[in-house]
């Protein structure tokens, strides 16, 4: 990842408005999704992650479904979470936010207990979300008029940092 980028869950209003204006960005003006269907009932209750740089500027967002909301998505197991509205805006991207936008969110699933994270990646983006470990399972679907694959990754456990290791990646 590109030095100077942290990750953090949007606790506060400044950083869940910064993670709205990152979707409207990428999906809404970029991929023309309807507004109407980007926002949804699962914003409220999600677990939203920021990606900014040093000075501030947002830089990516993605969100984690828990419960029944995540089961909603991945046929109804309670222990895997699902992983969405994953955006980096255009001048971000190539510098490695997806990947730790990614890493924070199944940190998150992690620290919830969850054994799994689920997501529909849209077709273009299967190889980034394969190397990072998840797996391509069902038929292709269409979803806002894209086409989209569900994947999971099953999560292990991270350790944590011995002495003399630094912290865990």
């Amino acid at each position: 990842m590109s030095a100077g980028v942290i990750c953090r869950v949007a606790v506060e209003a400044d950083d869940q408005e910064a993670c709205f204006a990152v979707r409207k960005e990428v999906f809404v003006v970029e991929q023309q999704v309807p507004e109407d269907l980007e926002y949804d009932a699962y914003d409220a209750e999600a677990v939203h992650v920021l990606a900014v740089s040093e000075d501030g500027l947002a830089l990516g967002t993605g969100r984690l479904l828990t419960g029944a909301a995540a089961a909603a998505k991945n046929g109804g197991d309670p222990e895997v979470g699902a992983l969405g509205r994953l955006a980096v805006t255009r001048a971000a991207r190539g510098l490695g936010v997806g990947a730790a936008l990614v890493r924070a969110i199944e940190d998150a699933a992690r620290a919830r207990g969850l054994t799994a994270v689920d997501l529909h990646a849209q077709t273009h983006a299967l190889g980034f979300y394969e190397r990072l470990g998840y797996v391509v399972y069902g038929p292709e679907f269409p979803d806002a008029g894209i086409a989209h694959r569900a994947m999971r990754k099953a999560l292990a456990r991270r350790e944590p940092a011995g002495p003399g290791e630094g912290s865990a990646p």
